[in-house]
Formats: structure tokens, C-alpha cells, sequence
């Protein structure tokens, strides 16, 4: 049986912009909590500009107190630098709510686009148009909080919110193992 109600987190990572939502599903219906956009300084060095994305993540967990969350898997690009980059602020995403007890759930880009539009290959403006359409009431304050707010509902939709991993949530999503 679900538990009545939830309270879900999506990252969408970022070394530069780390977007982040948070949502509420109570008895299947989600209802906007939260969303933003957390910067890094670009003319800091890397290790300054991770320290930042923690600090700004960890005052959102604070404030919202999240159950579980969501994070967008990383694809590997073309420059290995920028892919390396990405990845350390992808750890950032993971490290932080594991810190805090959370269960992290990680998921495709694709798949996240294909729950919320039907399209595994939509566009950015598809997927703002979508999220506006299942949180009404949600005003995105940039592309990153959106993309947040998808992977939220991703997980709101496709997660084990009850912390069961069923079978067709093994293929979608891989929780990550945090030792106490």
C-alpha cells in the first residue's frame, strides 16, 4: 500500500546551473512545492564551484526536507572534459541527499523525457510545456528547475515510493547503496 503522501526531489546536475524541484504526490495527485536554479561562480576554481553547489543543495534539503530524489544520469559527450565536469557535479547530486538519508533513484535522459511527453527524444520546449501541464501551478525559473521538475514527476510516476523496488522498476531505475 502507498503511503499517503511523499515528498520527491529532482536534480538536474550542473557544474555551472544545478536545477532542482521539488514536488509532493498525495494519494497520485502532484502538487508543486518548490523549484530553482543553484549557480556556480565560473571564474572560481572547480573545487570552489562544487563547495558552492553542496552548500546551495544542502540549504534546499534543509529547507524542504525531500524523502526521496531523483537524479538525472549523466550522458557521456563528445569532450571528455566537459564529461568529467558534469560528473562532479553529478556527484554532488548524489552525495548530498544520500548524506541526508534519502534513497537516491538515478534515470536516463530519455526516459525522463519519453515519461513526460511521450517522446524519448523531445525538446526542451516540449518538456517545459509538460511540466507546466501536470504542475500548473509551478512558474520554472529556468530551463534547469524544469528539467528538475520533470525528473520529480519522472520518479513520482515510475519510482518506488514506497522504498519496494519492484521488478519493472529495476530496468528503469537503479537506487544507489549508501552504508550508514
Amino acid at each position: 500500500m502507498m503511503t499517503q503522501s511523499r515528498r520527491l526531489i529532482g536534480l538536474d546536475p550542473g557544474l555551472r546551473n544545478l536545477g532542482w524541484g521539488v514536488i509532493d504526490v498525495v494519494r497520485g495527485k502532484l502538487i508543486h512545492v518548490a523549484n530553482g536554479t543553484i549557480s556556480s561562480n565560473a571564474k572560481d576554481d572547480l573545487a570552489d564551484r562544487l563547495v558552492q553547489l553542496m552548500r546551495g543543495l544542502e540549504d534546499v534539503v534543509e529547507t524542504h526536507h525531500p524523502h526521496q530524489a531523483a537524479v538525472e544520469n549523466s550522458f557521456v559527450n563528445k569532450d571528455g572534459v566537459a564529461t568529467l565536469k558534469l560528473g562532479q557535479a553529478r556527484a554532488v547530486c548524489l552525495l548530498v541527499p544520500a548524506q541526508n538519508g534519502m534513497k537516491v533513484f538515478e534515470y536516463a535522459p530519455n526516459f525522463i523525457k519519453r515519461s513526460i511527453t511521450g517522446a524519448g527524444h523531445a525538446d526542451k520546449h516540449q518538456i517545459n510545456a509538460m511540466v507546466k501541464t501536470l504542475l500548473p501551478q509551478a512558474k520554472p525559473e529556468s530551463e534547469h528547475a524544469a528539467d528538475a521538475l520533470a525528473i520529480a514527476i519522472t520518479h513520482a510516476h515510475a519510482g518506488d515510493l514506497d522504498e519496494r523496488i519492484t521488478d519493472n522498476l529495476v530496468t528503469q531505475a537503479t537506487p544507489l547503496k549508501v552504508k550508514s
